[in-house]
């Protein structure tokens, strides 16, 4: 008998949601960065170990929303929490928990919601008391069906997590091929290696204020060649100077390094073309966010 669970992984932003579903996978295909909401839509994960399917959505980070997009991505973690078996519910080691990690915590309440606690960065501690501590202070707040502490960036206990689980999963037919990692269009995957980029490369505000489109993706006839061609937009006209850089430095590093994971992950040479646009205030602007595919 085949077994599946539905999970969602939520948490504050910049807490490890992407790194952790990527090691889980055991392949990337979340963009991952030190910048807040690098996250930004659902984005589903399948894990097929024999006879249990694990079904993962890594949501945007639950946070104070300052426009539009910001308030579309807080509805998805809502709207996922809503619909799925269990959340894996993901926090730091240190600090308190704030005001949308609490109310993430009264969503499980409301929907009477299995969730596992993965304190995550736990390589960053050297007092183990301290994590005995911190596990104490958090099963005060909710009945966890499980806590792990974890490493995403290392692997620690992440098998031990998987094991958790799994132990949630019911008698049911599986979902997706059990050969299936991801419901991401491969549009979707190679734009997000792009912006994932410029948000590496780049600082403050300006990495926020990007989307990525990818226009053309053809591989070529009787040659093992990727085309892709792609629009990064940006909300000023400032910015677009900034993106392409002096005499084109910034453009040109951003599509190398995005070029080298394209290949990697499509095993197949890429030639990427990209241009910079200015759409202005797009992320309070419904009709953009929704061509953007960020609704």
């Amino acid at each position: 008998m085949t077994k599946t669970a539905f999970i969602a992984i939520v948490g504050k932003p910049n807490v490890g949601k992407s790194s952790l579903m990527n090691k889980m996978l055991g392949q990337k295909i979340a963009i991952v960065s030190s910048k807040p909401q690098t996250t930004r839509t659902k984005i589903m994960g399948v894990l097929t170990l024999d006879e249990t399917q694990l079904v993962f959505t890594d949501t945007p980070g639950f946070h104070r929303p300052h426009n539009k997009l910001g308030e579309k991505m807080n509805e998805a973690v809502g709207d996922t929490v809503g619909g799925v078996d269990a959340c894996l519910f993901l926090t730091e080691p240190r600090g308190e928990l704030n005001e949308q990690e609490k109310e993430l915590l009264e969503m499980f309440s409301k929907n009477k919601m299995p969730v596992i606690l993965a304190i995550n960065k736990i390589d960053m501690l050297s007092d183990k008391e301290e994590l005995l501590k911190r596990i104490v202070e958090l099963n005060a707040l909710y009945d966890f069906t499980a806590v792990v502490p974890v490493s995403a960036a290392s692997g620690e206990h992440v098998d031990e997590l998987i094991d958790e689980l799994k132990a949630l999963a019911f008698d049911s037919p599986h979902f997706f091929p059990d050969d299936t990692l991801t419901d991401q269009p491969e549009r979707v995957l190679a734009a997000e290696i792009i912006r994932e980029k410029i948000l590496r490369l780049m600082d403050k505000e300006i990495p926020h204020g990007i989307a990525v489109a990818v226009e053309k993706m053809r591989e070529r006839d009787n040659a093992d060649i990727l085309d892709i061609d792609a629009t990064i937009y940006c909300e000023r006209e400032s910015h677009k100077g900034m993106v392409i850089g002096k005499h084109g430095a910034m453009l040109k590093k951003v599509s190398t390094y995005a070029r080298q994971d394209l290949e990697a992950f499509f095993q197949i040479k890429v030639n990427l073309h990209c241009w910079v646009k200015v759409k202005e205030d797009w992320r309070n602007r419904e009709g953009l966010i929704h061509n953007f595919g960020l609704d």
